[in-house]
This record gives structure tokens, C-alpha cells and sequence, in this order.
């Protein structure tokens, strides 16, 4: 059942982000696989790597397993029904209808203690050109508990075919934490204009860029800038790949930009001994490998975290574009 619930004259701001902590919590009490899923998070085991000023953890999650190996071949995609669509949704899912455009879900294979998925209605192709207003505002009205992703349909994405958003527990990933000590060490690399702050990292295994604003036009056309940058260094006709972490505290957004070169490192199609099952996305450039092997989490090391890292996030070349195009908005 997908309840048309909206929010009335005299709700709270916060009043989205209530509703969906009742949903999940609602559906925790009859849906058996959610039950079941969640009860098992108690039972995940996390390795943490220090780096400096920054920490890398390791989550052993073995339900993510269907995730983490999903095939995203247009033969796959065209073979399977699609999972979000409302008609193929589980008889014992409920959602909630967001902004007659989304429906919010309850992600039945939660990494976090509390994980939703936020699919279009309508069967769309997963893409944020188009989308990034609708990011922006759910991240404002879910803000007061949750932290929102995108996964691009080639980095991390389970169904490139059907648009959606994902939003977790706030405050859980490493860089989350991690951020003020990250920005503590930039030195210069901050542009500034009094109505947006942007920041470029390049010393945390990979490269990132976060935006900071009150002021939703800064933030549309800091994104329209640096897509429009990217596409110039990315496979044409192709949505540049990219993973976005967005959050909302004290009426500000800030925006988190992984820019990628590639979806998966060697090691996920390495064999024997050199095999690790980890298909990096939004979650994992955040800071939290997810790990759906046992082996793999055993085995991996400091230097398989570096290698990984260096091996999908852009070069320092386009990176040392990206921070020049986007310079230019303040000049």
C-alpha cells in the first residue's frame, strides 16, 4: 500500500522525516524479511583503518551479497522484472508517497540501522541530470535523521533502470564524521562567495568535492557547472559517473561529489587469492566498505583499501580541470 500521506498547514519541518521513521518502524512489526534482515545487523562485523585524519571501516554484510554482484548488463536488465516498480513490489511493503513524483521505501537489505530507498513512480532511467532539485529538497525534509546518496547507473547503482535516491541513518559513515578533522587540512582549497563554499579534497585516497549553501539556486548552479565540466572529460553521450552523499543541519546543505573513472576495481573479477568481492559505491567512497564475503573481510588490508580507491576515483589531471571549471563560478 502506498499511503498518500502529505503534510498539512502547522506540521513541523520536520514533518517528513517523522513519517518515514514510522514507516520503517510500522513495517519492522509484519514484514518478515525487514524483521529478519534487521535483527541480523547486530550480528555485522566492522574492521576500522586508520589513515590520517580520516578513518576507513570494513562492514561484513553478507545480505548485501545480491547488491554488491548484481549484474547491470542491459541483457540482465531487460531480463528481470523491475524491483521498484510499484506493481512488483512485495505484497507486504508499504510506502509513502513523496511529492507525487517519489514513493519512500523501506530497504529490505539495510547496511544501516535504519535505510530507505526513494524510487520515482513512474520506471525512468537512474540518472541525477534532471533530478538534482529533487535531491535537494528531499535531503531538506528527510534532514533531520537521515543522510540522502545517489549511485550513478554504472558506479554502484543495483537498478540503473528505475530513478532513485537512498537515505540512511545520519551521521554513520566515517567521512561524515571524519569531515571537519578532512577540512582542517585543505589549507586554500576553499572557493567562497558569501553564498556557497566549495571545497576540493585530494589527500584522502580519493578525490572529492563538497558544497555548502542556504541557498538552493548557489547549489543548482554549482551542479549544472561541474556536470557541465565533467562531461567534457567523460564517455560522450554517458551521465559522467559520479556517487553524491547530501545532508541538511541548521537550514544548510552540504553536498558531497565522488567523481568516478570506473565502476568496479580488478579485484572484484580477480580470481583466488586476489579476489575481493567490493563493487564501490556512494556508501564506500563514503568511508564504509561493504563486504558481503567472509574471506574478503579477513583478508583485506591498508594497501587493498589505497589500491581500490586509486583505482575508480578520476585522475589528479581531470580532477586539476574540474577544480579550474569550477573555479571560474567566482570569478
Amino acid at each position: 500500500m502506498i499511503f498518500e500521506d502529505k503534510p498539512v498547514k502547522n506540521n513541523s519541518a520536520d514533518w517528513w522525516a517523522e513519517r518515514t521513521k514510522q514507516l520503517l518502524e510500522s513495517e519492522k512489526k509484519y514484514w518478515p524479511l525487514l524483521q529478519i534482515n534487521y535483527k541480523n545487523l547486530n550480528n555485522v562485523s566492522t574492521r576500522a583503518f586508520p589513515f590520517d585524519n580520516f578513518e576507513i571501516r570494513v562492514q561484513f554484510n553478507p545480505a548485501r551479497i545480491k547488491s554488491s554482484a548484481a549484474d547491470i548488463s542491459n541483457e540482465a536488465i531487460q531480463s528481470r522484472k523491475c524491483f521498484l516498480c510499484l506493481e512488483n513490489l512485495p505484497h507486504e511493503q508499504d510506502g509513502l508517497s513523496y511529492n507525487k513524483h517519489f514513493v519512500i521505501l523501506s530497504n529490505p537489505h539495510p547496511i544501516f540501522p535504519e535505510h530507505f530507498t526513494i524510487s520515482k513512480r513512474n520506471h525512468s532511467p537512474q540518472t541525477i541530470i534532471g533530478n538534482f532539485e529533487e535531491l535537494l529538497d528531499i535531503t531538506r525534509d528527510l534532514g533531520k535523521y537521515y543522510t540522502v546518496f545517489y549511485n550513478g547507473p554504472k558506479c554502484g547503482s543495483s537498478a540503473p533502470d528505475h530513478m532513485h535516491f537512498q537515505a540512511v541513518s545520519k551521521n554513520v559513515m566515517p567521512i561524515e564524521t571524519d569531515f571537519e578533522k578532512m577540512v582542517s587540512k585543505l589549507e586554500k582549497a576553499v572557493l567562497r562567495n558569501g553564498k556557497i563554499e566549495i571545497r576540493l579534497f585530494e589527500d584522502h585516497l580519493r578525490y572529492f568535492i563538497s558544497a555548502e549553501s542556504r541557498n538552493k539556486g548557489e547549489l543548482l548552479y554549482a551542479f549544472k557547472t561541474f556536470v557541465n565540466a565533467f562531461k567534457k572529460i567523460s564517455p560522450p553521450h554517458e551521465e559522467p559517473l559520479m556517487n553524491i552523499l547530501a545532508s541538511y543541519q541548521e537550514d544548510i546543505w552540504r553536498l558531497i561529489f565522488f567523481p568516478r573513472q570506473k565502476h568496479r576495481p580488478t579485484q572484484f573479477y580477480a580470481e583466488s587469492e586476489k579476489s575481493l568481492l567490493i563493487s564501490p559505491a556512494a556508501v564506500d567512497m563514503g568511508g564504509l566498505f561493504i563486504v558481503p564475503r567472509e574471506e574478503d573481510f579477513e583478508k583485506i588490508t591498508r594497501e587493498n583499501i589505497t589500491d581500490i580507491f586509486r583505482q575508480v576515483t578520476i585522475s589528479k589531471e581531470y580532477f586539476e580541470f574540474l577544480r579550474k571549471k569550477i573555479g571560474e563560478i567566482f570569478i
